[in-house]
């Protein structure tokens, strides 16, 4: 059977979802002999291999075998160096990419991309090891290994220089921003930011990056609680991934949502959902976006936390909207209690408890926290299971004129020192 009479022939046989004769058809393509007899029966064999081995990989894809799909990558080597070098590097990286739709599949992948790596070393393929390694640093982010993959980025960031690559360098330090921001390091995630961007318009920037880069400076601004500027910054990388119909669209969706409700502009948020091009992406997601804001508007502390028992794992997979959604749970609650205690000077922990609706031990240790940080002034009595507020003390002025002359005396001190050390 020649190669198009197998190709054509394993194509059926996914179609007809009989994998097992396709994988059979497909490596039976993969092993055939590279006829050298002829320029043209050459690139036609070769052609043949290429197709076989990318499907051969989406089937293993499909069918979730991801041990199937290592394997084949190692023993896709024999043949690969037959394929001039851009060609390998694209065979190369969709695999490694083919991973993706593997549930719990990760390590694997980091291994295969491991030995990828060292297999281009050994064959100096420096652009497929260098994209590889940026990979490879990306895989590290998504396994939380945040320093292996800074380690990576140190060494590409310098090679990348070297080479005036801006378009690669724009990626690298894209991941450098989202790894620190992950490492809770914002000075350098902003730096490293503000490095891509710059990067970035130097060159024609890929509509898809470009919405990462936005995005990236969406969750920044979101830091500072410039809610405003991050929901800008967050529609310009909805319109970008929108426009590919990229399934991170529904991600940055959640975060323009997440800013109106952290500014409380809840009919914002029905004027979003009402757009044209927001309707195809209804969903669980975004019903638990709508139900957080509905409970925000209310100052419901149930609702709140119905909402986040309700919607689990949609509020809670995503680290930039739980931690969001932490401080307005405490936001939240804190405006509940300080409401209840308002009018009086001595309350039970008891009715707190009561109307809160959270036990009495998670009151005491917000009460706590809330006297700690002065944004009430109190005592508890746990012996008798009061809470004594007290009102605001008035600020002695004679401190601050106190405090004042020391300042000035300490200045004049260290004058008269200077002019003494200058006159020995």
């Amino acid at each position: 059977m020649d190669g198009d009479q197998a190709l054509t022939n394993a194509r059926k046989a996914v179609e007809s979802k009989d994998y097992a004769r396709a994988e059979t058809l497909y490596r039976e393509v993969i092993s055939q002999p590279i006829p050298q007899d002829s320029n043209k029966a050459s690139a036609q064999a070769l052609q043949q291999q290429e197709q076989a081995i990318l499907e051969l990989g989406k089937v293993y894809q499909t069918t979730k075998r991801a041990d199937q799909l290592y394997a084949m990558i190692g023993e896709s080597r024999k043949v690969l160096g037959n394929f001039a070098k851009s060609k390998t590097a694209k065979i190369v990286k969709t695999l490694i990419e083919d991973f993706e739709g593997i549930p719990d599949s990760l390590d694997v992948q980091i291994n295969a991309t491991k030995e990828s790596i060292e297999w281009a070393v050994e064959a100096k393929l420096s652009f497929l090891r260098q994209s590889l390694q940026l990979k490879l640093a990306e895989l590290y982010y998504a396994k939380t290994q945040y320093q292996n993959g800074l380690n990576l980025l140190i060494e590409l960031l310098r090679e990348y220089k070297k080479l005036d690559d801006k378009s690669s360098l724009v990626e690298v330090q894209l991941l450098e921003s989202k790894i620190y921001h992950a490492l809770r390091n914002i000075p350098k995630s902003k730096a490293a930011l503000t490095a891509a961007r710059t990067s970035a318009n130097s060159i024609y920037c890929p509509t898809l990056l470009q919405a990462e880069l936005d995005c990236q400076s969406g969750i920044l601004n979101a830091e500072d609680h410039d809610y405003n500027t991050a929901f800008s910054y967050f529609y310009e990388s909805f319109e970008g991934f929108n426009s590919q119909d990229n399934e991170k669209s529904i991600v940055v969706l959640k975060y323009m949502l997440l800013t109106k409700v952290m500014l409380n502009k809840i009919d914002e948020v029905n004027q979003i959902l009402n757009n044209k091009h927001v309707k195809k992406y209804e969903s669980k997601d975004i019903d638990a976006m709508k139900s957080i804001a509905t409970a925000y508007s209310n100052r419901s502390l149930k609702e709140f936390e119905s909402s986040l028992i309700t919607y689990s794992n949609e509020l809670k997979s995503d680290p930039i909207i739980k931690n969001h959604f932490n401080a307005l749970y405490d936001n939240l609650l804190e405006q509940n209690i300080l409401k209840i205690i308002e009018s009086y000077s001595v309350v039970e922990l008891t009715h707190i408890s009561k109307i809160i609706g959270l036990n009495l031990q998670q009151i005491e240790g917000k009460l706590s926290q809330m006297i700690l940080d002065k944004v009430f002034y109190g005592v508890l009595d746990q012996g008798n299971g009061w809470l004594i507020i007290y009102d605001e003390p008035e600020n002695d002025k004679g401190y601050e004129a106190a405090l004042d002359l020391i300042k000035n005396l300490n200045n004049t001190v260290d004058l008269l020192y200077e002019k003494a050390s200058s006159l020995n």
